[in-house]
């Protein structure tokens, strides 16, 4: 559940919202928990053709070009870097090269 006092406020940081009705948070709540379920549940799909126990931001990525549905997402994950075969991200391979270089 996502806290409804926030949602309001969310909404009314855009000028052209009047007031908001007392049931109207509470909707759009509602509607982001089932946005939520769907995109998690396809990244957890995701996650379970790789193998992967962990959702990273490139599967993320690929459950959100899965569907037309999430098209209005295509702009934010566009930096998304796509996943590298083998399953390291750039990041983790920098941390296991410098714990070689640690190494001496």
């Amino acid at each position: 559940k996502f806290p409804t006092a926030r949602i309001k406020r969310i909404m009314q940081a855009d000028e052209e919202v009047g007031k908001v009705a007392q049931q109207t948070p509470i909707a759009v709540g509602k509607a982001l928990e089932l946005f939520m379920v769907q995109l998690v549940r396809k990244s957890a799909e995701v996650a379970k053709e790789k193998n992967s126990k962990r959702i990273t931001a490139p599967m993320l990525k690929q459950a959100i070009g899965s569907a037309s549905q999430w098209d209005f997402l295509d702009d934010i994950v566009a930096k998304v870097a796509e996943e590298k075969e083998g399953g390291k991200s750039s990041r983790a391979k920098a941390e296991s090269d410098s714990d070689d270089d640690a190494d001496g």
